[in-house]
């Protein structure tokens, strides 16, 4: 009697539709071009893809774009692009500031927080961005805090799909092989094409 009754629980829960969903895992968010200056109240395009476990683009979903900074906050809904899992949304950061962004990818809990954007005022100098910050923002905004742990970076979503990265240096050679489309992931690294 109690083996029929476990049997018939679990039968249930192995038909419900919406646990594939919660056992689809997670995906990585990667942004297109991550703008060095934004002009306060002056729009930019923020586009972006979002792949299943770095790997599949994912279409249907309906990603939003939160905009905080000193306690105001503003969402803005991501529409579908032109390339597969793709999508873009117009984005004004409404004052000059650092503005923290997340991107939800509107797949489970999914997201990618950039490293604060400066948006200056009109007519002020863009900012000189250093070789380093720009290298720690794109390994933000191109996923690679998805599934890499680095001291640099306090993630706990973090899926550790790649090595600690740490204290690793490559030389630019090396890093173009492993990153280099090959179909969906590299023969020599099982690194997901990102199209970096």
């Amino acid at each position: 009697m109690e083996s029929n009754r476990f049997a018939i629980i679990l039968s249930g829960l192995l038909l419900t539709p919406a646990m594939p969903a919660v056992w689809g895992g997670w995906a990585v968010v990667t942004v297109e071009e991550l703008p060095d200056h934004v002009v306060g109240g002056h729009p930019i395009q923020l586009t972006f893809t979002v792949r299943q476990h770095g790997v599949s683009p994912m279409n249907g979903l309906k990603p939003t774009v939160e905009l905080k900074f000193r306690g105001s906050e503003t969402q803005v809904s991501a529409t579908p692009a032109r390339e597969p899992g793709q999508y873009s949304a117009t984005v004004t950061l409404p004052r000059a500031g650092h503005w923290n962004i997340t991107i939800n990818s509107g797949f489970n809990q999914s997201r990618a927080t950039l490293l604060p954007v400066t948006a200056s005022d009109s007519g002020t100098p863009a900012p000189v961005v250093s070789e380093a910050d720009r290298g720690r923002q794109l390994f933000v905004a191109k996923g690679c805090v998805s599934c890499h742990l680095h001291s640099q970076f306090k993630n706990a979503d973090v899926e550790t799909a790649g090595p600690d990265l740490s204290n690793r240096r490559y030389p630019v050679e090396v890093l173009r092989q492993v990153m280099a489309p090959r179909g969906g992931a590299s023969s020599t690294r099982k690194m997901p094409d990102l199209q970096l």
